[in-house]
């Protein structure tokens, strides 16, 4: 999920930066103490949309930086549990798929894939036994998120396609086709009985 957070903080302002103007320094400086940044509670930051305020700058001795109590706002993506996420997949591995949500990367595990038996084939992709379906790199995918671990310094984050409306896109477009087809094949079964029973109605008088 995307969050605009405001975030009131001391910036540690780098000697190098000196020569710009106060806002210039605060902002290169953010931009450059967020870059890849991740925290469990704000996620993982995209970008420093706008520096709000700036105070005075306070200098500790035996530091050549400058500090300055600042509100900025951060635009962020924290990942969360049952989220549904867009992404392609990156690396296939034969214990499943990684896809790049953009922001971060998930993964999927082999079992989790498709609602199929899956192996692992020579040329680098994933296949269902009775489906023959595959997934390969490049493909677009819509997942879940079902779990996520924050060990470490990045969180791993788990993903299922084995739901409902989950999966390959070119699957999801497949079984809708598929249930059109029925409802229509239902629905002309529907009428047909409905005509049969009329006719019968109409003989019996």
């Amino acid at each position: 999920m995307f969050y605009i957070t405001e975030v009131e903080d001391y910036v540690r302002v780098e000697p190098k930066l000196f020569g710009l103007s106060t806002r210039e320094a605060v902002e290169n400086q953010l931009q450059e103490t967020y870059r890849d940044y991740y925290d469990r509670e704000i996620g993982r930051v995209i970008v420093v949309i706008e520096v709000l305020e700036i105070g005075d700058g306070v200098i500790i001795p035996g530091d050549g930086a400058v500090y300055y109590n600042s509100k900025f706002k951060l635009l962020a993506w924290k990942p969360e549990l049952q989220e549904l996420v867009y992404g392609s997949v990156s690396e296939i591995t034969n214990f499943g798929a990684f896809m790049d949500l953009g922001v971060m990367r998930g993964m999927i595990h082999i079992s989790q894939t498709m609602n199929d038996y899956v192996s692992f084939s020579k040329s680098n992709t994933l296949v269902g036994k009775a489906s023959k379906r595959s997934l390969k790199d490049g493909d677009l995918c819509l997942a879940r998120i079902v779990a996520i671990s924050h060990k470490g310094g990045s969180p791993k984050i788990g993903l299922t396609m084995r739901q409902p409306g989950l999966g390959k896109l070119e699957w999801i477009k497949e079984e809708q086709v598929k249930k059109e087809r029925d409802a229509k094949k239902a629905a002309k079964e529907e009428a047909g009985a409905a005509k049969g029973k009329t006719k019968g109605k109409k003989e019996k008088k």
